[in-house]
């Protein structure tokens, strides 16, 4: 058995786009063209690699043969791409593509001076940010949709090494006119607000729960809401209280829109660079990396 990795090729972007017609529009082809390609390499392969005849509501369902194919698939074209870049930057050729992932306040925070530096430097690399909650992050680098991350939160996924890069300071704020004077105000009270938190998956909501167990809170009522600045807005319209990154409410803080809630408490998290494991990182990967160790302003105090 041999396989066609133009077939693969077609087959795996009819996978991550979710059916034929939308690969057919990133292909360039037309859909007839991508269904009978799709069939010739079961054919070949004599084995079905996606399951017909069932509801279009369902969309594409894969077989297992189809799920193993993809995952293989994910593999051969993320090391066809790594080489590819090796091979241009021993070239001399400095044209390429970096993908970053990261999570949602590393790149609105954080980030923004180190892609501009980097794209000062290298003005012909086409650079791509993917952004998601720590989970999906991490799940995409695992999966070769990325080259490198940046998370809030810890990560176990072997797959996956993690290192530090900085530390992030965290605050506990509410709208001026919900609670007393913050001198008054014992963790019992916290207990009985309302919270404001992010969503299963978010480093931001599992260092909250994280430093705020480790002090005797355990919030109650809760409401999720899917970003930082969504909540801190909620905050500031006296929904409830909330642990968010400082650069997140800095500006709110000083308009006078929420006030910071002070138990002579310094709440941090670390903040992560992650890679795979099992392969090096591309040379505009570690370009992007040898960057991160700069000192630079984040973008909040860049006014």
């Amino acid at each position: 058995m041999q396989l066609n990795l133009h077939l693969t090729r077609i087959f795996f972007t009819v996978v991550e786009q979710g059916g034929f017609s939308r690969a057919a529009e990133v292909l360039f082809i037309s859909q007839s063209a991508t269904s009978k390609a799709v069939r010739e390499l079961e054919n070949q392969l004599g084995l079905a690699l996606v399951e017909r005849g069932g509801a279009r509501s369902q969309g594409l369902r894969l077989t297992d043969a189809g799920h193993a194919l993809h995952e293989h698939a994910r593999g051969i074209f993320a090391l066809e791409r790594a080489a590819v870049e090796e091979l241009s930057a021993r070239a001399g050729v400095r044209q390429g593509r970096l993908l970053i992932g990261a999570s949602t306040t590393i790149i609105s925070y954080w980030l923004p001076p180190y892609i501009a530096l980097f794209s000062r430097q290298h003005p012909d690399m086409q650079v791509q940010i993917a952004v998601g909650n720590t989970q999906q992050i991490a799940q995409d680098l695992a999966e070769f949709r990325l080259d490198l991350a940046l998370v809030e939160g810890e990560v176990s996924d072997e797959r996956l090494k993690a290192e530090h890069w900085r530390d992030e300071s965290l605050v506990l704020v509410a709208a001026p006119h919900l609670l007393p004077e913050t001198a008054k105000i014992g963790y019992r009270v916290l207990n009985q607000q309302q919270w404001l938190v992010r969503e299963a998956g978010s480093g931001t909501r599992e260092a909250t729960q994280r430093l705020l167990l480790a002090h005797g809170v355990v919030p109650g009522e809760t409401i999720e809401i899917g970003s930082n600045e969504g909540i801190a807005r909620a905050v500031a319209h006296g929904l409830g209280i909330a642990m968010l990154p400082r650069v997140v409410v800095q500006d709110l803080l000083e308009l006078g829109r929420l006030k910071q809630l002070d138990f002579n408490v310094e709440w941090n998290r670390p903040l992560y660079i992650l890679e795979r494991a099992s392969r090096a990182l591309s040379p505009a990967a570690q370009v992007f990396k040898s960057l991160l160790a700069t000192q630079m302003e984040p973008s909040w105090r860049l006014r």
